[in-house]
C-alpha cells in the first residue's frame, strides 16, 4: 500500500503542473489585466469587485497576464492613451510583466513549491495569508454539506431500492427530480426570500459565518451562532446536491440485489436485514464511496462559489470570484493551485477508502 501511495503522490506532480500550465495559458489570452484595472481606476471607469488603486504586486510573483501586458508599450493597454509611458513601465515592473511569460511561469511555480504565493495586487496582503484566512470557511461549508448529503442520500437510496416501484419510491422520486433540476443558488435565493428577511420571515442572518459579537459569546453561544449562520447556505447546497447521490445509491443497490450471491444468501435462510447490510451493502457502497471525493470537490469548489457570493461568506469561492473580476493574478493562481492540490489529495483518499470498505481490494497489485 505504501508503494501505491508513493506512486500516486509522484503522479500528482505532473498533473498539478499540467493544470497550472493550462490555466496560465488561458490567462495569457484573457482580455484585460491588472494594469488595465489600475488605468480604469485612474480614469474612473473601473468595474472590479474590490479593486482599488495602489496595488502592491511584486515582480517576483507576477504570474499571469494577457499578451498585451508584457509588450511594454502604452498603446498596448486599453485606455492608456495620454498617460505617461514611464508610469506604464513602472506598473509593468511592479506587476512583473517586464519579464517574458515563460520566465514568469517558472518563477511562479518555483515559489509555489514552497507555498510562496506572493502578494495580492489589490489587497496589500500576502496571498498565503488570504488563503489561510478564507480556506476554513469553504472547507467548513463543504464538509457539513457533504456529511449531510451522505447522511440523507444513502439511507434514502437504500430505502428506495428495497421499495422499488412502491408509492414510497414514486413520491420520493419527485423530490429527487426537483432537487436535481433546480440549482443550489436558486434554492439559496428562495431561502433568503422566505427566512432571511426577504419577504416573509427574518429568522436567519443574511451575511457572514458568525456574528459581530462572536468573540464575547460562551462556547455554547459560539456553536449556536455558527450553526445559525450556516443553516441556510448548507441547506441550499444539501437540497441541490442530494438528488444525484440518492439515485446512484438506489441503482447501485438494485444492481447488487439481483446478483446470484444475494439469491444464494437468501436461500440459506439469512434474514433480509443480514443479506442487505451484511452482503449487499459492502459491494454496493463501493461506487458510492468512489464518488465521495468528486462530490466534496464539486460542493467545495463549484457549488459553494455562488453560495458564498449570495450569502457573503468570506471563503475561497468569494475570494476567487473577486480576484477574477479584479484580475488579481496571484490570488487567481493560488486558489487554482490550492483547489487542484486538494482535489488530487481527495481522489487519493477516495481510493484508500475503498480498502476500508472492502479489504479484498489490493492496490499494490495494480499499476497506476
Amino acid at each position: 500500500m505504501f508503494a501505491y501511495i508513493l506512486r500516486r503522490i509522484l503522479l500528482m506532480i505532473p498533473t498539478l503542473f499540467g493544470i497550472m500550465v493550462l490555466n496560465f495559458v488561458v490567462i495569457q489570452f484573457a482580455p484585460g489585466g491588472p494594469i488595465e484595472q489600475i488605468i480604469a481606476e485612474i480614469q474612473g471607469t473601473a468595474v472590479g469587485a474590490t479593486a482599488r488603486i495602489g496595488g502592491s504586486g511584486r515582480g517576483d510573483t507576477g504570474g499571469g497576464g494577457s499578451p498585451s501586458s508584457s509588450l511594454g508599450s502604452e498603446s498596448t493597454y486599453r485606455g492608456a492613451q495620454g498617460l505617461d509611458p514611464e508610469f506604464i513601465k513602472e506598473l509593468e515592473v511592479q506587476f512583473g510583466f517586464d519579464k517574458p511569460a515563460h520566465e514568469r511561469f517558472f518563477l511562479m511555480m518555483k515559489n509555489y513549491l514552497m507555498f510562496d504565493f506572493g502578494t495580492s495586487y489589490f489587497r496589500d496582503e500576502t496571498v498565503i495569508n488570504l488563503v489561510i484566512e478564507k480556506l476554513p470557511v469553504s472547507i467548513s461549508i463543504g464538509l457539513w454539506t457533504t456529511l449531510l448529503v451522505y447522511l440523507i442520500s444513502i439511507p434514502l437510496g437504500i430505502a428506495k431500492a428495497v421499495r422499488d416501484g412502491t408509492k414510497f419510491d414514486i413520491w420520493t422520486s419527485s423530490l429527487v427530480i426537483v432537487g436535481n433540476a433546480i440549482p443550489s443558488f436558486l434554492f439559496a435565493v428562495a431561502l433568503i426570500v422566505l427566512f432571511a428577511g426577504g419577504s416573509y420571515f427574518n429568522w436567519f442572518p443574511l451575511r457572514g459565518l458568525t456574528s459581530d459579537n462572536w468573540e464575547q459569546l460562551s462556547m455554547f453561544g459560539k456553536i449556536t451562532d455558527y450553526l445559525w449562520h450556516i443553516a441556510l447556505p448548507v441547506t441550499a447546497l444539501v437540497i441541490g446536491g442530494f438528488a444525484a447521490l440518492t439515485q446512484l445509491t438506489k441503482n447501485s443497490f438494485l444492481d447488487q440485489i439481483n446478483q446470484q450471491y444475494v439469491l444464494t444468501a437468501r436461500a440459506k435462510g439469512l434474514s433480509e436485514r443480514r443479506v442487505l447490510y451484511g452482503h449487499v451493502f459492502r459491494n454496493a457502497m463501493l461506487i458510492v464511496i468512489a464518488g465521495f471525493p468528486s462530490a466534496f470537490i464539486g460542493i467545495l469548489f463549484t457549488g459553494s462559489l455562488l453560495i458564498e457570493v449570495i450569502f457573503s461568506l468570506d471563503g475561497l469561492g468569494l475570494l476567487g470570484f473577486e480576484a477574477a473580476i479584479n484580475r488579481d493574478y496571484p490570488v487567481i493562481f493560488a486558489t487554482v493551485y490550492v483547489f487542484a492540490l486538494l482535489g488530487l489529495i481527495m481522489n487519493l483518499v477516495g481510493d484508500l477508502t475503498y480498502t476500508l470498505v472492502d479489504p479484498r481490494i489490493d492496490f499494490e497489485a495494480r499499476e497506476v
